[in-house]
């Protein structure tokens, strides 16, 4: 598989990232053999296909997907090393502790506590990649800047990054973080286009601008890797639901045409959307099935033609570009 240069480090990263969000249930309950097997399973088609990449959260599956995930990993003897791992921290739920509402949390304690406890459940030594999950409305920049300084002197994570921020957002943090801010995790897909949108329909009429703007040419222009959660929109893109909206149908039966033609699957077309953009845009692919992985890397061979690229966007969007 192809990779990219993630910018500001020497790690060389493949095109496609495997996003384990889908690895173990939502509940409190421990592990189950299901659960272990299939991130098993996954672990080992990734591999297989070549892919390098390993994204995770502290919160995904409460911990349980971090924790099958280091599992799997410590049944593959030097697979550590073949590999890099980002994961998440920032999210709080409810009733952490006892009473507390849902919440936001880049405080010192929590970033250095959150990195302990990945390590744990992931049974490693340190973390290649550290992303601040959500923004914190109350974050204190030198807060994080302390936390950073903190688990990178000790060996503990190599780089950072953030996930869902504005281009201000990532300013105020650059405020006081002396590390380089190599990723930011946003949703990106056909049906979830405002990224590209933005930069099309600026001046026009009814136009509607959002924390997107600029954000695209933002994370370019400053050297941060985009990288795409949901990049199918959550499969509406490769089997559109049977309440499925007018805009998901057409969307859908645009790439499986374009599927056809070129005689690869959906999900290449799909991610290859993704991919044609020259920002470099990585995707990360969350599916629990090892066919649907498969099909996904079919998206490293696909090239697009700009007219193709485009027809895409029309067929999402209903109407043509400005």
């Amino acid at each position: 598989m192809k990779t990219y240069l993630l910018p500001n480090t020497v790690l060389h990263i493949t095109r496609l990232s495997y996003g384990c969000m889908s690895l173990a249930g939502w509940d409190a309950n421990p592990p189950t053999h299901a659960d272990r097997k299939r991130a098993a399973q996954m672990l080992e088609t990734a591999l297989e296909l070549d892919i390098n990449f390993f994204d995770t959260a502290d919160i995904y599956g409460r911990g349980k997907c971090e924790t099958v995930f280091g599992e799997a990993l410590k049944q593959l003897p030097g697979a550590r090393d073949s590999l890099l791992i980002q994961t998440k921290c920032g999210i709080r739920f409810e009733d952490d502790p006892p009473g507390a509402p849902g919440r936001y949390d880049f405080s010192y304690e929590h970033i250095v506590n959150s990195v302990e406890g990945s390590l744990r459940r992931l049974q490693t030594d340190h973390i290649d990649v550290l992303l601040l999950h959500r923004p914190d409305v109350l974050v204190e920049p030198d807060e994080v800047a302390r936390a950073f300084d903190q688990v990178q002197r000790s060996g503990k994570v190599r780089h950072f990054g953030v996930s869902n921020h504005s281009p201000m957002q990532i300013e105020l943090l650059k405020k006081s973080v002396t590390q380089p801010l190599v990723a930011n995790q946003l949703e990106f897909n056909l049906l979830h286009s405002g990224l590209v949108d933005v930069g099309i329909f600026t001046n026009q009429v009814g136009a509607r601008f959002t924390a997107a703007d600029g954000l695209l040419d933002y994370c370019r222009l400053h050297n941060i890797l985009i990288q795409a959660w949901s990049p199918v929109a959550g499969g509406r893109l490769i089997d559109p639901r049977a309440d499925a909206t007018p805009q998901a149908r057409a969307a859908a039966a645009a790439v499986a045409n374009l599927a056809a033609a070129k005689h690869t699957s959906r999900e290449a077309i799909a991610l290859g959307w993704i991919l044609r953009h020259p920002a470099g845009i990585q995707p990360v692919v969350g599916t629990s099935r090892p066919d649907r992985l498969r099909l996904s890397v079919e998206a490293d061979q696909v090239e697009l033609t700009r007219e193709e690229w485009y027809s895409l966007l029309e067929a999402a969007r209903g109407a043509p570009v400005p």
